[in-house]
């Protein structure tokens, strides 16, 4: 969503914002095994205490921004409710109690019309209706439009990694929204480059943010057959991957992250007891090195495709200036 310029007028914009959805699968809310931590827990991740609980995360995962959690949340569940109107496994929709869905935000207050309140139920029921599987869009989109990263223009960014066939051929998927950092902490493939570009800083007309503010959110995703306390383990690594682009979970930075597996379908079945299968701790080391590399790639996809914008009262933030980028990469012998 962006739309109008110059001086802020609340409810009219500038707006710069807007909703991710994540589907673990698909249409269907049949619950995946899932598990969430948090590094600093300055921010918003609903339905996580039931995940902790459970161990289950029914439907998507939404991501938006700070003041937009409550009416994205609404939406998901009258979005599901549609679609368990259709679900043949309900006898009617009363069989279905209550609903406690998963929306993560981080904050985009210096760009867009954040009390404006412009993420509408339509826009959420969009994001809901058009996700696909493929290649996900990509720097300022979704959630992610007005994100800013180390200082640099931030937003949605994705990796992944599979494992050899030896250690079971599984698929690890990282989807960010990041929205934190210092420039001289930005570090890409063990480089302080944030040191050596000390131009393209922000150009605030109103207070600047506390330097290394803000937030990530982090939803990693992957097809090996993990409980819930082995996928937990999965998203205590995350802040490694984040710590190599120069990350450190600020005090006032909402850093948390969820990760949730695709295996053992029907297993939530809520009369009958279901076998499962569960990948063996001692395999399972391979899935936490794949899940550092693709979150800290994921990072530096988001700043790659990232645009400069302008927002509320003409703020800009620039994009990662990507030539000075690989040449001070090749300078180091990196590339």
């Amino acid at each position: 969503m962006i739309s109008g310029e110059g001086k802020l007028i609340r409810g009219q914009g500038p707006v710069r914002t807007g909703v991710t959805a994540v589907l673990p699968r698909g249409r269907d809310l049949d619950p995946a095994f899932a598990g969430w931590y948090s590094l600093n827990g300055n921010g918003e991740m609903t339905g996580t205490i039931w995940i902790e609980e459970s161990g289950f995360l029914q439907g998507p995962v939404m991501i938006t921004n700070t003041n937009s959690v409550g009416v994205v949340r609404d939406a998901v569940i009258e979005w599901a409710i549609e679609i368990l109107k259709t679900d043949q496994n309900l006898s009617s929709i009363d069989d279905y109690y209550w609903y406690l869905p998963v929306v993560a935000e981080t904050y985009d207050g210096y760009l867009n019309d954040i009390n404006g309140f412009h993420v509408k139920p339509n826009h959420v029921f969009s994001a809901l209706d058009t996700a696909k599987s493929g290649a996900v869009l990509e720097g300022c989109v979704g959630g992610g439009t007005s994100m800013i990263c180390h200082e640099f223009k931030g937003g949605i960014g994705t990796s992944s990694r599979q494992l050899s066939e030896q250690q079971g051929g599984y698929t690890v998927g990282v989807l960010v929204q990041a929205n934190y950092g210092e420039r001289e902490r930005l570090t890409i493939a063990g480089i302080q480059v944030g040191k050596e570009i000390t131009d393209f800083l922000p150009d605030y007309h109103t207070d600047k943010p506390e330097q290394g503010s803000s937030s990530i959110i982090v939803v990693v995703a992957t097809d090996a057959p993990l409980l819930p306390h082995q996928l937990k383990r999965i998203a205590r690594r995350v802040p490694m991957g984040i710590a190599r682009v120069g990350g450190f979970g600020a005090n006032s930075s909402g850093d948390i992250f969820i990760a949730f597996s695709t295996a053992n379908s029907g297993v939530a079945n809520k009369s009958l007891n279901t076998d499962l299968q569960m990948l063996s701790n001692d395999r399972i080391s391979p899935l936490f090195s794949a899940t550092i590399e693709a979150t800290e790639e994921a990072i530096i996809n988001a700043l790659f495709s990232a645009e400069t914008m302008t927002g509320i009262y003409r703020n800009t933030v620039y994009a990662l200036p990507q030539e000075r980028v690989l040449d001070i990469l090749k300078r180091h012998n990196i590339i």
